[in-house]
């Protein structure tokens, strides 16, 4: 690695399947710049998931410390990470450690950069829900990364809102989300290589193009138990309907895979499937109807695709979706989801006018701002958000309760 003085030195770590998707852009965007000298650290925090995503971005990390082992809890997996992320700290001597969202890896990384006087910048900051318990534990590590941080890379003015009602020090910049910069180049790919999508259609031959596709995809902890029961009640319902398939990518975490695969296996048109690389995923998403979830990216990424979206929790801390319209909350209500499921199958209007919703959330440039702010250079905020999808700046999260007055 080039120790020159000039060159900005920044490490980016990450350890997750999303954090991985949301951070590839970033990482190849500051490796063409000839301002920055970048190396990459992976926790390993995703294991089989990580290394397909960085394989379809050609990312080879510089340091992997592959944490992960059977039955380990949040507090054994903190420290080791703490430990090993300084010894990599000491070794390759940051100007800026660069991470993202809210995850655990994010979090050990935010303290080890902290407790050595390492600048952090933190990719998605702002993100709040502002309830500790929704989602557990990522609303404590995005907001303890955010406290520590440098440089806060909002992705929309909402974001940038909730930094500012904290008084928090370090610079804001309103990004855009780096999910929409990888997302538009692997749909591009998969439109644009026709060999690409054939080979696609052959690895999913169950699919009917006769029929309409419910893509569900569910892993939060908070649903675990009762939610996850309720969840899939409401598939077994909806999979009574003969205009319908539904396609189930199921968690490995057995909290999610044993009810699921005890309600749901071996119904003719329900396909459970093992979790998805990148690609396929967005394979997935561009053949659906409608899209189930309780994923944060995923309510993103869809609505740039032309998704409606269903999100499975009580609450969201991404209310610019749910303000321009693109996703909706149903919770894990099994009467609530049936019914709104329903409702986007049945009316052609209101399945048209949330897919034809303005997603706020990216316009493919955030990588390159996250640079130049890193390397000095001007930069014209993302402001995809103004009026008049733009919330008012008293709110902040918003809860199933409160959407659905």
């Amino acid at each position: 690695m080039d120790r020159s003085k000039n060159l900005t030195r920044i490490l980016c770590v990450f350890g997750t399947r999303p954090e991985a998707i949301k951070m590839a852009p970033v990482v190849n965007a500051l490796r063409c710049d000839s301002a920055i000298t970048t190396e990459v650290c992976v926790t390993g925090q995703h294991r089989s998931m990580l290394d397909q995503v960085l394989s379809l971005f050609a990312i080879k990390p510089d340091f992997d410390l592959a944490v992960m082992a059977p039955n380990q809890g949040l507090n054994a997996l903190s420290a080791k990470m703490i430990a090993g992320l300084d010894q990599v700290f000491e070794e390759a001597r940051p100007d800026v450690v660069l991470v993202h969202g809210d995850t655990t890896t994010a979090m050990a990384a935010g303290i080890a950069a902290f407790h050595r006087g390492i600048a952090i910048g933190h990719v998605e900051a702002g993100l709040r829900t502002y309830d500790l318990s929704k989602p557990w534990p990522e609303e404590m590590n995005r907001r303890l990364v955010d406290v520590v941080s440098a440089y806060h890379f909002a992705p929309t003015i909402s974001s940038a809102r909730n930094l500012a009602g904290e008084h928090l020090q370090g610079r804001v910049v309103v990004t855009g989300n780096t999910v929409i910069d990888a997302l538009t180049e692997v749909a591009a790919r998969i439109r644009c290589d026709a060999a690409l999508r054939a080979r696609l259609d052959a690895d999913f031959p169950f699919l009917d193009s006769e029929l309409k596709t419910l893509l569900v995809t569910g892993h939060r902890r908070e649903s675990f138990g009762g939610g996850f029961i309720n969840i899939c009640k409401a598939l077994r319902e909806l999979a009574r309907r003969e205009d319908l398939q539904i396609v189930y990518p199921v968690h490995l975490n057995p909290n999610v895979a044993g009810p699921v695969q005890d309600m749901l296996g071996g119904l003719n048109n329900v396909h459970l499937i093992a979790p998805q690389a990148y690609l396929e995923f967005v394979y997935l998403m561009e053949r659906s109807h409608i899209i189930l979830t309780d994923s944060g990216g995923v309510q993103e990424e869809a609505p740039s695709l032309g998704k409606p979206v269903l999100v499975m929790r009580d609450v969201t801390e991404r209310p610019e979706a749910l303000a321009a319209g693109t996703v909706k909350l149903v919770g894990t209500d099994t009467a609530r989801i049936m019914r709104e499921v329903v409702h986007l199958l049945d009316d052609p209007r209101a399945h048209a006018l949330q897919s034809a919703a303005i997603n706020p959330y990216g316009d493919g440039k955030a990588a390159q701002r996250i640079v130049d702010t890193l390397a000095g250079r001007a930069v014209i905020p993302f402001a995809a958000e103004a009026a008049p999808h733009a919330r008012p700046r008293h709110l902040r999260a918003v809860s199933l309760r409160t959407a659905t007055k």
